[in-house]
């Protein structure tokens, strides 16, 4: 399965899982007023078809659904493609959000949600060519390079696999040699907006990308932590 790469939202397709019929509903109206084509599912085990039939640009994933849940198939989508992820459940505990990031979710909002606030979401996650990562050449630090224009990750001339807010984080940082960032600043930068609740998706997308760049994630030399503060990448 790959991932469709459309940005152009009057012809990009939003896949909507949730078995709740009113949220379905909600989230389908706001999102095709905001120029999106939009195919539903009410259960994991319908999305895996349609996944399977048609890649969307993005999935918006419930949670709690019937037969497959949306841990297991965001679990089965990151697998398969760097298809962006955008869970929305009612599970809005700290730990059930990390879960979900892990897992390789790209972003996180919880119920109930502001259907303006998702629909600028999903924008953001569909704009892939960000102003930070467009034109120059490929950054290189250490062994790893990265090249804005393929969107690939190498390291030991071996490419890595990086789902889309692990390419822009890091992306982000190595143009950004030796700056600390606060995560506020880097859920403002990569992300595209400012929460003090989703600060913890910039910790995982860090942890992430340590298993991925470092050769001793525990020590990293790269992708520094500067306590109090943020992070830094030093080359």
């Amino acid at each position: 399965m790959q991932a469709s790469r459309a940005d152009n939202r009057a012809v990009s397709t939003i896949l909507v899982v949730d078995d709740e019929p009113i949220v379905r509903d909600v989230v389908v109206r706001y999102l095709e007023r905001d120029g999106f084509r939009t195919v539903e599912a009410s259960s994991g085990d319908e999305a895996q078809r349609l996944l399977e039939l048609e890649p969307p640009a993005l999935v918006v994933l419930d949670v709690m659904l019937p037969g497959i849940d949306g841990f297991e198939l965001c679990h089965w989508i990151r697998s398969h493609s760097d298809l962006p992820i955008l869970m929305l459940t009612a599970r809005g505990e700290e730990a059930d959000r990390i879960v979900g990031l892990e897992l390789g979710a790209d972003d996180y909002l919880t119920k109930p949600f502001s259907p303006r606030e998702l629909a600028v979401r999903v924008r953001n996650l569909l704009r892939r060519a960000s102003p930070y990562s467009v034109g120059g050449r490929p950054l290189q630090f250490d062994d790893v390079e990265i090249d804005a224009a393929t969107r690939e990750v190498r390291k030991s001339g071996e490419r890595l696999k990086l789902t889309l807010k692990e390419f822009d984080l890091l992306w982000f940082l190595a143009a950004h040699p030796r700056r600390v960032f606060s995560r506020d600043q880097l859920m403002d930068q990569v992300w595209g907006y400012r929460s003090e609740l989703d600060t913890g998706t910039v910790t995982v997308h860090v942890r992430r990308l340590r298993e991925k760049i470092e050769d001793d994630p525990a020590r990293p030399r790269h992708l520094e932590t500067v306590w109090g503060v943020g992070y830094r990448l030093t080359p």
